[in-house]
Parts: structure tokens; sequence; C-alpha cells
């Protein structure tokens, strides 16, 4: 990276950073370019140069947050034994994650709101994608070791999201135990369904 990318870089960082605070205090409908502006010291001309758009700079802390995610996965998984154990572990992730991240509110607005443009729903649809394929690689493993039964690991990667959206969207008012409780339980029902020692 020469100095110029560094540079850019850096600025983005910033600019992000100084956002990521408007986002977490006010929500994402409320923040608006002039309050990033104000608070980054940055004209707007910088803030779309850099990110075209609110929602790209907000993409970009979601981009971000999901990094975070999977170094603290990459982290932990060593911990778990099963593709099992790992379901369970997953889970329990997303809850501490979703219930203590800055960003949750405002990306539950951001992602139920209006439409967006075409580059943006692109970017979004990617990382859904993203999120299916960490799924059905997780799937994979524990049909390859003989722990689910032989079945279409696209499909159930498809279904487990589903379950975690549907989980993330509905447990929001819980306090964090009876969230963890829930999501535990949703893991007991997918895995009853593809397990082999399961009856």
């Amino acid at each position: 990276m020469n100095k110029k990318q560094l540079q850019t870089e850096q600025t983005k960082r910033r600019l992000a950073e100084a956002s990521k605070a408007l986002f977490a205090q006010k929500g994402y409908k409320a923040t608006s370019i002039e309050d990033i502006v104000t608070a980054t010291g940055s004209s707007k001309g910088n803030i779309y140069y850099h990110f075209k758009s609110k929602e790209g700079l907000f993409l970009y802390l979601i981009d971000e947050w999901n990094r975070e995610w999977e170094e603290s996965w990459a982290s932990n998984e060593h911990l778990y034994q099963t593709c099992t154990e790992k379901i369970y572990g997953l889970m329990e992730q997303l809850v501490l994650d979703d219930m203590n991240h800055p960003l949750t509110k405002a990306a539950d607005e951001f992602f139920t709101g209006e439409k967006k443009e075409n580059d943006i729903e692109e970017r979004i649809d990617q990382i859904l994608k993203h999120h299916i394929q960490f799924n059905r690689q997780l799937v994979q493993q524990g049909i390859e070791n003989g722990e689910f039964k032989t079945d279409h690991a696209a499909r159930l990667a498809i279904i487990l999201e589903s379950t975690i959206i549907g989980l993330s969207q509905l447990s929001r008012d819980l306090e964090p135990e009876e969230a963890l409780t829930l999501y535990r339980q949703a893991a007991d029902v997918f895995l009853h369904g593809i397990s082999r020692g399961l009856k």
C-alpha cells in the first residue's frame, strides 16, 4: 500500500469510526450526512468520495462488524469438538454479539427500511450469501463427518439462516439469558431434523 492509499484508508476509518458512534447513539434514520459532517469535520464531498452515500458508509460498518464477528468465531471455533457443538456455539455467539453490538438497532432500521439503490441491494445480497455460505460449510462438514444425515447442505444453510434472521428480529426485547435459551431451543429443533443420533 503506497502513501496515498494509506492516507485514504486512514481517512475512511476516521470517518467510519465517528459515524459509527452517531449511528449507535441516534439510529440509522435519524443520523444525517450533515450530522456526520459536523462530527467528523469533513465535507459532504469527502464523505461521498469515500463512501458514495450514507448507505454505503453504513454498509462499510456492517462489513467491519462481519469481519470482527468472523475473527471472533475463528478464535473460538477450536473449542467445539463436533459440528453439533459448533451450531450451539454459533447461536451463543450470535446472541452475545447481537445483544452487545452498538450498531444492532441501527442495523435493524437499515435492513428493514425503505427500498435501496440497486448497488446497495446487491451488497446486501452479497452479505446474505456470505452468511449462507458460512452455514453451508458448517452443515457440509457435519454431513461429511457422519454427524448429520446426508442431505442438501445448500437448502439446510438457507433454513438455518432464515431461523437466525427470525430469531434476531423477534428476540430484541428479551433479556440476554432468555434470548440465549430461545436460540439454543432453535438449535435443538434444527439439529433434531438433521442429526443421525436423534429420533
